[in-house]
């Protein structure tokens, strides 16, 4: 058994292709292609796809999600924000998964996560019109109680604990910020909620993140995408994977030999 697909769940990954999409789209050509990078991604041993559809396209496209959809061998990850647009195009294409975020136009990537407390009621309805049409629906949140507490209140069975101040946190501040994701992450637990994270993890600060055994899934792309430049694709993502799998099954990870 490789140690890549071990025995019983370890912990998934979760590889966002958006930045191929940044890239393509920066010299308004048709390459890099972003399904051809997911399809690579599952190859490598990604366990879903996840791709962001935001207001103003500045990475995926309407035609990228649809043309996607089909293609998978595992699952579609969709992030979108809470509007009426986005809901309605995610019912049409029916991933598996819609991931609920705020947006902002102006911010560069998302800098936190969805106040479900202040629009709990908007929350709630896409939330009911999305599981209407058989998705599961997961909430971009802080690793806030007030914030899981409502999550499950709205009828999400999935929070993604945004993982951006431990990423960004000094060294001083790490340890505090990562007990922060590990109790909310516990708290989602016991309300019952599947539990994934994700936001600004990359190859040497992820493996505390991946250590928290009531995580089920990461969702890293930046990262990945960065380092596929000097590797490869395929491999940046199997690289990944394993640093992630040896982090959580509390192994030594060695580049190109996978645990030790």
């Amino acid at each position: 058994m490789s140690f890549l697909q071990p025995v019983g769940q370890v912990i998934d990954l979760g590889v966002n292709i958006d930045h191929i999409a940044t890239v393509r789209n920066a010299r308004g050509t048709t390459y890099p292609d972003p399904l051809r990078g997911a399809l690579l991604a599952e190859q490598a041993g990604a366990d879903l796809i996840t791709l962001h559809l935001r207001e103003d396209r500045r990475h995926i496209r309407d035609a990228d999600v649809i043309a996607l959809r089909p293609l998978l061998a595992t699952r579609m990850n969709l992030e979108a924000a809470v509007t009426r647009e986005m809901i309605d195009f995610a019912c049409r294409v029916k991933p598996q998964d819609v991931c609920l975020v705020p947006e902002r136009r102006e911010e560069v990537t998302t800098e936190g996560g969805l106040d479900v407390v202040r629009y709990y009621n908007e929350v709630e309805a896409a939330v009911k019109q999305l599981k209407g049409e058989g998705i599961r629906v997961s909430l971009f949140i802080d690793a806030d109680a007030r914030q899981i507490e409502a999550a499950a209140a709205v009828g999400a069975t999935v929070i993604e604990l945004h993982t951006g101040r431990y990423a960004e946190a000094t060294p001083g501040e790490v340890a505090h910020e990562l007990e922060r994701i590990r109790m909310g992450a516990r708290e989602g637990v016991q309300r019952g909620l599947r539990v994934n994270a994700g936001h600004g993890l990359h190859y040497t600060n992820v493996q505390p993140i991946a250590a928290i055994k009531d995580l089920h899934e990461l969702n890293i792309g930046h990262a990945i995408v960065g380092h596929a430049l000097f590797v490869g694709f395929e491999n940046a993502v199997r690289e990944m994977k394993a640093i992630m799998v040896a982090a959580r099954l509390g192994t030594a990870y060695t580049s190109g030999t996978g645990p030790a």
